[in-house]
Parts: structure tokens; C-alpha cells; sequence
């Protein structure tokens, strides 16, 4: 099945800067917990860090810490909701890139994928990574799925749009060169027990995703 890696999913860090959507606070971790990861993430060579939604936070919490630690992610900005409150703004965005960092595209706004008519398609998956990648002066074709969901439409107009990789929210573990990436999403009740559940499951998971994936795109 080829080298198995863990993705981990994180929204937001601190204490939010703006009102939360619905459920939303379910996967806000604090700054404690979210060092924790990063000082586990360390310790191994088959994590990686994605970063969805575009939150404040993602400047001024967690890329000082990536930056200490040696460490580089992925981000992936809603594109409508920059410079809103409590969202990275066009300089926030640039200065990840400058910190050696890779920025996706996780649309223009929060969005299932699996209904959207094809100008609202045209939208998030073209106009939205347009947007991202004309400000951070470089193309970007990978894609985090809104709400981790998707099918067989979703997946062939991501492919038709040119992305290189899409990540969801299945949990368990990824290969590392596949085009669907499985992720685990970071919640607010983590503590070391999870993580070790998390890490320890990954390679078992795996398998089973695999399989899951493909019954879930062929519907």
C-alpha cells in the first residue's frame, strides 16, 4: 500500500476572534493543546500539519511555533473571507508563503461541495485558487474539501479544475503519494491518549480508508 503518513486537520487555536459557526468551537483547541501536537509532530517523520478555514490564528498562533520548531504546513483559506474579522488578511497570507509554507485552496465559502450548480462550482474551484495563487504569486491546485465532503462529481471536477491533491476529513492514514488524502481532525477534548490512539491507528486505517473511499466516489 506504499509509506503510510498521518494528516492532521487543525482549525482554529486560542481564543476565537470572531463568532463561531455552529459546532464549530467542536474543533478549536487551545494553545496548550495545540503545542502538544507540535511537540509530538517533532518527534516523528510521518505527520503532516494542514491548516483549514484561514483563521487569525493561523499567523499569530501557530506559524511562530511551526517557524521555532523547524516545521512547515499546509494552509488552505476560505478566499471570500480574507480580511474579514478574525480571518488572515492579504498580508497574513503572503507572510506564510515567505515563511516557506504551501497554501491550498479550501474554496470561497463554507460550502458542500457535492451541491453546487456549476457556476457556484466555476466559484470555489477555480475563482477561489485563482485568487489565493495570484496573491501568493504561484499557482495553487491543492484543494481541502469543506465539511470533508465529496463524491464521484466532486472528485471529477477537481480533477477537471487541475488539482494535485485533495484532502479530506476521513481520519486514519494517508499514502503519502496519493492524490486523496486522508485527515484526522484536531478536537477540543484532545489530550496524549488521543494522540497515541491517533498515531497508533493510522497504518490499521489505512487499508479501510482505502477501501471506504472507493464505495464512497463510485456512488
Amino acid at each position: 500500500m506504499g509509506v503510510v503518513a498521518v494528516n492532521f486537520a487543525v482549525h482554529g487555536i486560542g481564543r476565537p476572534a470572531r463568532q463561531l459557526d455552529p459546532g464549530e468551537d467542536e474543533r478549536w483547541v487551545t494553545v496548550e493543546q495545540f503545542e502538544r501536537v507540535l511537540d509530538a509532530v517533532g518527534e516523528r517523520d510521518d505527520v503532516h500539519l494542514t491548516f483549514d478555514d484561514g483563521n487569525e490564528s493561523d499567523v499569530e498562533i501557530a506559524l511562530p511555533r511551526l517557524v521555532d520548531r523547524g516545521l512547515t504546513a499546509e494552509f488552505f483559506p476560505l478566499a471570500g473571507r480574507l480580511g474579514q474579522r478574525g480571518y488572515l488578511d492579504r498580508d497574513g497570507l503572503r507572510e506564510l508563503v515567505r515563511a516557506g509554507m504551501e497554501i491550498g485552496s479550501h474554496g470561497w465559502e463554507p460550502r458542500d461541495w457535492r451541491r453546487l450548480d456549476d457556476r457556484h462550482a466555476r466559484r470555489e474551484l477555480k475563482d477561489a485558487p485563482k485568487l489565493l495563487g495570484d496573491l501568493c504569486g504561484r499557482p495553487v491546485r491543492r484543494f481541502s474539501l469543506p465539511f470533508g465532503a465529496y463524491d464521484r462529481r466532486v472528485l471529477a471536477r477537481l480533477r477537471q479544475a487541475g488539482a494535485t491533491r485533495v484532502y479530506t476529513s476521513d481520519g486514519g492514514g494517508a499514502q503519502r503519494d496519493g492524490w486523496l488524502q486522508a485527515r484526522t481532525e484536531l478536537r477540543h477534548d484532545l489530550d496524549d491518549e488521543w494522540l497515541d490512539d491517533v498515531f497508533a491507528a493510522g497504518p490499521r486505517r489505512a487499508a479501510h480508508w482505502v477501501n471506504r473511499v472507493f464505495r464512497r466516489a463510485v456512488r
